[in-house]
């Protein structure tokens, strides 16, 4: 149940316009990561998503942490990687992503969500995650407020398989 309902979640996330779209449809699962796809018009959207295993921060209260890689066909976009903070970012701070000895810091925040800057950005965080363990993700809420959540990487080769499979990548 837990998961149907994180899959509802990611789709509000992911659909900027959520009254057309259908219920997700889960592809599978593949160690730490699912993998979903469901109709956007006459096409279909395949997403894959996963919960940090741990997040740090003197933090009071904070919503759904999570982070999903996104194929719209459709619209010629493919690894889109979106994370979600649970919170509000703090405007202009830094977002930092590690994955092995590779650090990305061209994100930017939209309200409690941070995205690459480029096409480029995105191709490298996904070719990084297919190689490592673990990916490490450092922000700021408006207040102030620094976070650290590490995700794993297990399953997510398998998971990107599955949704470039499902949408034709």
């Amino acid at each position: 149940m837990k998961k149907i309902g994180f899959a509802i979640i990611c789709a509000f996330y992911l659909l900027p316009i959520l009254a057309n779209a259908a219920e997700p449809k889960l592809i599978g699962e593949y160690q730490d990561w699912s993998a979903y796809y469901m109709p956007e018009g006459k096409s279909i959207m395949c997403y894959m998503t996963s919960f940090p295993k741990k997040s740090e921060g003197k933090y009071t209260v904070r919503g759904e942490v999570f982070m999903a890689i996104t194929h719209r066909p459709a619209d010629k976009t493919f690894d889109v990687v979106n994370f979600v903070a649970g919170y509000t970012y703090k405007a202009n701070a830094p977002i930092t992503v590690k994955i092995g000895n590779t650090k990305i810091t061209d994100l930017f925040a939209d309200k409690d969500k941070a995205w690459a800057t480029t096409d480029a950005a995105d191709k490298k965080l996904v070719a990084e995650m297919k190689k490592g363990n673990q990916l490490i993700i450092e922000g700021s809420s408006f207040k102030g407020t620094l976070t650290k959540d590490t995700y794993s990487l297990k399953g997510f080769s398998a998971a990107y398989r599955a949704i470039s499979e499902k949408c034709r990548r």
